[in-house]
């Protein structure tokens, strides 16, 4: 049988329909999992869960008041990933948060968040970049004696950015495992689970990166 993966799609108020990229969906394929999308439940088949990219957390969930370069929010995704996330980590289930994914990761463990990089940090690299997303067009330095370091075996990559929010404090029991060269954090790991990952970038457009995943897909099999 093989590992299943739920996946957490996105969610129009004004269409009243969930979407999800078939990014998500091929990535896991290829990696050899079975891809299962996640609506408001915790199947207990579940073996890894991906929190995927999208829109801006409310900030009011963690205290702050919106500025204006916040952008659209969805209440209903917000509620339902956070829950998720608590009690993946408390179920030490795999997971892999993308984007808002690895926001909503350190958000749901203490952590904090930057609404808007451009407004709240001195950061001159373009994070929403305009090429191909296949395409890196940053350079991250990944930590040593991580697990992103044992799965790209070096110490910095290329990445593609599609983001103006990014993790300012990583929450307890997490550690920084890559920042960008404008020293915002660009991944973060769980110090005890075998694989709660969080990256800021879109690893399943770039076909390099499908390694990322097919770690992820082995340490879920340990939950069947």
């Amino acid at each position: 049988m093989k590992t299943i993966i739920g996946i957490t799609p996105d969610y129009s108020y004004e269409l009243q329909k969930y979407t999800i990229s078939q990014y998500y969906i091929e990535a896991v394929k290829k990696a050899g999992a079975c891809p299962v999308v996640l609506f408001d439940d915790f199947p207990q088949e579940i073996n890894g869960i991906i929190l995927t990219g999208g829109g801006d957390v409310n900030p009011l969930l963690f205290g702050e008041e919106p500025l204006t370069e916040n952008g659209e929010i969805c209440p209903k995704r917000d509620a339902f990933e956070l829950k998720l996330c608590k009690w993946a980590i408390s179920q030490k289930i795999p997971m892999l948060g993308i984007c808002r994914g690895m926001q909503i990761i350190a958000l749901c463990s203490g952590g904090s968040i930057y609404q808007d990089i451009y407004t709240q940090t001195d950061s001159h690299i373009k994070h929403m970049q305009k090429a191909p997303r296949s395409q890196g067009t940053h350079t991250i330095e990944i930590t040593e004696e991580s697990l992103l370091h044992s799965i790209f075996q070096q110490k910095s990559e290329v990445v593609n950015s599609f983001h103006h929010q990014a993790v300012k404090e990583v929450g307890k029991d997490f550690f920084v495992s890559a920042r960008s060269k404008d020293g915002l954090i660009e991944a973060m790991e769980h110090k005890k689970s075998p694989f709660v990952l969080g990256v800021q970038w879109h690893p399943e457009t770039m076909p390099n990166h499908i390694k990322l995943f097919e770690v992820f897909v082995k340490k879920s099999e340990s939950k069947k």
